[in-house]
């Protein structure tokens, strides 16, 4: 047999709380009318008195009475007759009336049904309706599928207010789930750079030692070679260093960081007196928590971005800009720290690859730059995003809290954005 769905039951429980009771207070009404008017006739009671009445008229009559007694007795005769008369006529029309009320009884409670019918199937409508779509909504939430956003059903307004706050709920859970793989990614990626930059470190030491050797002791005619070997040597001390880097979360205790002192202090010792260069700092800006010789590096890998953009395009200017920001979304005090060069900007394609490892257009680099600015950066609790727009530059933007607790520091990837 099969089972009646939720609907279906839903629509026989309404239902049977508006006809179950009218028919139980329907047959209580019959039942009262039926045996309670026919008492009010009283047509039994009559009938005895007539019968009683006639006997002891018919005894006076035997006696010898005056003319006025007669007259007397026959006025009470006729209206003995005609009392037991009304009383029989009363007696029917209570009979009838008691049968038309349970007729009408019966009439109230078929109008009662239809009525409650068309109410429990519209209550049933509004209410299962929602319930069906938000039971499919968790079912699409648990395969991690993405929510309908056809128009909702119609419903009382808590439902909306519930697919609301589902939506809410699985935005949430898609970005834990994000979360969660970036997570496990980066640190498969800190694992795999850990190994590399030791394996590279192993043999460079040596082979930086021999490299000196051979600039002092081997002939001119072999200084070109062993110039080749020099500089790709350094090369990959500096491949090994920025593998160390990223294999490698800020640690130790934090301190004050004066993010605007950074800034100026960077772009003099970063940026070439042939790029031009642009330095805003806020004087509201405050201290922050954090790691002063990780934030520094992160800065400095954007700022030699956007030189090599500057200088890709034959000329430009770099802009650094710190400022406070209050309430982030989220009501936490930061500071936004912006960097924007007037480079060849990044093809809509890429810009979303920015912050990946390994990911680099230049020719001989690592791709670890902007990978270990963001990782140092979401240590940090804060945020990035970047905008670019091809022929007129890229915006690479920091946001770090004033006072982060650090949470990141096991993972460096909750909290971030990717460009934008």
């Amino acid at each position: 047999m099969k089972r009646v769905g939720f609907r279906g039951r839903l629509f026989l429980i309404l239902l049977g709380f508006a006809v179950v009771p009218s028919i139980l207070i329907s047959l209580a009404w019959s039942a009262t009318g039926s045996f309670v008017l026919p008492l009010a006739g009283a047509t039994a009671a009559w009938d005895s008195v007539a019968i009683t009445g006639e006997r002891a008229i018919a005894a006076a009559r035997a006696a010898e009475l005056s003319a006025a007694q007669r007259r007397a007795l026959q006025r009470h005769d006729s209206t003995l007759r005609q009392s037991v008369l009304q009383s029989r006529r009363a007696g029917f029309l209570f009979r009838e009336a008691a049968k038309k009320l349970a007729f009408a009884s019966i009439f109230v409670v078929l109008i009662i049904g239809v009525i409650a019918s068309r109410v429990a199937g519209h209550l049933s409508r509004n209410l299962s309706r929602p319930l069906q779509e938000l039971v499919g909504w968790t079912e699409r939430i648990g395969r991690g599928e993405p929510l309908p956003t056809t128009p909702p059903r119609r419903g009382a307004p808590e439902f909306e207010v519930l697919r609301r706050r589902m939506r809410i709920m699985a935005g949430e859970l898609e970005l834990g789930r994000a979360r969660a793989l970036e997570a496990e990614r980066a640190a498969t990626l800190r694992e795999s750079a850990r190994q590399v930059a030791h394996e590279l470190k192993n043999p460079l030491t040596p082979i930086r030692f021999a490299v000196e050797r051979l600039q002092r002791d081997a002939p001119p005619e072999l200084s070109e070679t062993v110039e080749v070997l020099a500089v790709e040597s350094q090369r990959l001390e500096a491949m090994a260093r920025s593998f160390a880097q990223f294999g490698r979360l800020p640690e130790g205790p934090r301190a004050d960081v004066d993010l605007g002192e950074m800034a100026r202090y960077t772009a003099r010792a970063t940026i070439p007196p042939d790029v031009a260069v642009h330095v805003e700092i806020d004087d509201d800006v405050p201290m922050i928590k954090g790691h002063h010789d990780a934030l520094a590096r992160a800065l400095s890998n954007v700022m030699l971005n956007a030189v090599d953009a500057c200088k890709g395009r034959g000329g430009g200017e770099v802009g650094v800009r710190v400022r406070r920001l209050s309430g982030n979304g989220n009501g936490t005090e930061s500071v936004e720290l912006t960097v924007s060069d007037t480079g060849c900007g990044i093809p809509p394609e890429q810009l979303t690859r920015i912050w990946e490892p390994y990911m680099t257009s230049k020719p001989g680099g690592t791709g670890l730059g902007l990978a270990i600015a963001r990782q140092t950066v979401l240590a940090h609790d804060g945020s990035v995003s970047a905008k670019s727009t091809v022929g007129s530059g890229t915006e690479i933007r920091f946001v770090l809290p004033i006072r982060g607790d650090g949470s990141n520091e096991s993972n460096g990837t909750s909290g971030g954005s990717h460009g934008s």
